[in-house]
């Protein structure tokens, strides 16, 4: 949490930490973050949507839809069978009563909120020595869209294009300012090619 007054702009996650944090908070049994953690690299939605899901919507499913909360928009989401796997292992472990309980509910039953999420990232940032400097619930999101524009370098102007109808974002520009992509590593996309 910032400062009262001030406001911090989340650093995204990179794509290899990402990754080692979800194995990590798995095998120390913190199904429920490893699960946040990876839902939120992979799928790129804003915490609200993320905390919002139920187990029936995401449980041996494909793909499934959802209204963002703060844009109202209707979103598609496809499941990577990785993760397919992944979420089918943690509900295995989580255990929950029945498929229409939320997915991210505390010990209390109540579903987590924003702020919590925040304060439980930073101390994961702390515990597993995390290299980021502004890491918050945000943060995955970021890591969702670098990772895409990192593995489209033959065409990092149509991956900020494809980021900016998924983010929802009104124009690319807004997206490239949201990732913190420079002009030049868009100029670096002409380099890719050769003779």
């Amino acid at each position: 949490m910032s400062a009262k007054f001030t406001t911090t702009t989340a650093d995204h996650l990179q794509w290899d930490i990402a990754m080692n944090l979800i194995r990590n908070l798995y095998n120390d049994h913190n199904y429920k973050m490893s699960l946040l953690i990876a839902m939120g690299s992979f799928w790129g939605l804003r915490i609200s949507d993320i905390l919002s899901l139920q187990w029936i919507q995401v449980y041996d499913k494909d793909e499934f839809e959802l209204i963002e909360k703060k844009t109202q928009k209707k979103r598609e989401i496809k499941i990577n069978s990785q993760l397919k796997r992944h979420i089918q292992d943690c509900y295995e472990k989580i255990n929950p009563r029945a498929t229409d309980e939320y997915i991210f509910t505390s010990q209390k039953n109540s579903v987590y909120s924003i702020q919590r999420i925040n304060v439980i990232l930073k101390d994961l940032k702390i515990k597993y020595n995390l290299k980021i400097k502004n890491f918050s619930s945000h943060s995955l999101r970021k890591c969702f869209g670098r990772e895409v524009f990192n593995r489209s370098t033959e065409n990092a102007e149509l991956a900020i294009v494809k980021l900016s109808q998924l983010f929802n974002h009104s124009n690319p520009a807004i997206t490239r300012r949201y990732l913190g992509i420079s002009q030049k590593e868009l100029l670096d996309t002409y380099d890719v090619l050769s003779f």
